[in-house]
């Protein structure tokens, strides 16, 4: 299924799982030995580069306000993973940037990504943590993360999968991705896009919000921690997501045979 916007601003979709919004690179596929780590002067100079860019567009041309970045910043010198609803395209790839710091901000993202023009070829071989399509890829993702946590790195994750732009709730999502700081035993935070209307223009004004952290519990099992991380970084997002007051896109459940 391939639903864009209509000139009616609304987004029919099947279930809450589907990708409204594809590339024509929908099936790209990485190869088994792809690099995900690389740590050399290329990958300095796009971050250093990435990150002037995402500073000019998030808060100059998108005017995203951003309410407790502070929560981060006690953590700089720290790893910790990012939980986010997937609402915004370009947005959700670069204010990361100017939250995390451009040497240690990754994101783990579906390989469809990868051939997206610019994004895919440029940006993301230098930050982007590709989500394994095979056990092989699905192993070096793992220890990928575990290599990164260890620097202190800071990676985002939109446990969602799929982009729904504008969307104003929060869409269910599993607990696999929260092997990852259970695993690492490192904090969580939970980044909140939500939309209200403006006085002038019909694009809704931006305010993210950052809450945490969660941390593991260790008094459970692996399992239990996922699965109480998960529902805590849930929780969050649905408790934030009603800041939204403005529809910017309806979006509509199809009816069967419809």
């Amino acid at each position: 299924m391939n639903n864009k916007p209509s000139k009616h601003k609304t987004i029919y979709y099947n279930s809450l799982t589907d990708d409204v919004v594809k590339s024509k690179q929908q099936d790209f596929t990485l190869p088994d030995n792809y690099q995900i780590i690389k740590q050399n002067i290329p990958n300095y100079v796009m971050r250093f580069l990435a990150t002037g860019f995402a500073y000019l567009f998030t808060y100059g041309a998108m005017h995203v306000k951003v309410i407790g970045r502070d929560k981060l910043v006690k953590y700089k010198d720290q790893g910790y993973f990012i939980y986010g609803n997937h609402t915004q395209m370009l947005n959700d790839v670069f204010m990361p940037l100017t939250l995390c710091g451009w040497k240690n901000y990754y994101a783990i993202a579906n390989q469809a990504n990868w051939g997206i023009p610019v994004i895919g070829k440029i940006l993301l071989p230098y930050g982007g943590l590709p989500v394994g399509k095979t056990i092989k890829q699905a192993i070096n993702l793992l220890k990928a993360v575990k290599a990164l946590t260890k620097e202190n790195a800071h990676i985002v994750i939109y446990p969602e999968a799929h982009i729904w732009p504008y969307f104003t709730d929060i869409r269910p999502f599993s607990e696999t991705s929260f092997n990852f700081p259970v695993q690492a035993n490192k904090a969580s935070f939970v980044m909140t896009t939500t939309y209200q209307k403006r006085k002038y223009g019909k694009h809704p004004k931006i305010t993210v919000y950052i809450d945490g952290p969660f941390f593991p519990d260790t008094t459970l099992t692996k399992k239990q921690q996922q699965k109480k991380l998960h529902d805590q970084v849930f929780h969050q997002l649905k408790k934030r997501s009603k800041m939204s007051n403005y529809q910017y896109y309806q979006y509509q459940k199809r009816e069967i045979g419809g």
